[in-house]
């Protein structure tokens, strides 16, 4: 059965990471009906009700839900961080580390800053743990 009444390819999923109010118009009318939305960012606000006409339902996740009200599935947090995990270090997915910065020490720390306020860091920045 063909749901295409817009003319744009439908999909079942979308997954938005990042500035989902700038774009939900779009997302909305390229998911099939009964299509899921899921996302991660915090769009300031999100009204619910377009969604309706095509039935599309809206999956928010935030990592620390689990931990945070204590759920009895609170061990999947573990679980899904070891299979991606296992996925990097497979070669099957790529990290989005692109600067590895070292410890945690203040001139580290300086840098991070400076590449964040010149716009120079793509992909996370990482600092690890307290120098000894």
């Amino acid at each position: 059965m063909n749901y295409k009444k817009t003319g744009i390819a439908e999909v079942d999923y979308v997954v938005s990471l990042n500035n989902t109010e700038d774009h939900y118009e779009e997302i909305i009318k390229c998911l099939k009906p009964q299509g899921k939305l899921g996302l991660i960012d915090d769009p300031k606000s999100l009204d619910a009700n377009p969604l309706k006409t095509k039935s599309l339902s809206l999956h928010w996740e935030f990592m620390f839900a689990r931990s945070m009200f204590n759920t009895p599935d609170m061990i999947e947090q573990h679980h899904l961080l070891n299979a991606v995990a296992k996925l990097i270090d497979a070669g099957e997915i790529k990290t989005t580390v692109a600067h590895n910065l070292g410890a945690i020490t203040a001139e580290h720390l300086r840098s991070a800053h400076q590449m964040l306020e010149k716009q120079q860091a793509h992909g996370k920045i990482v600092l690890e743990g307290w120098s000894a």
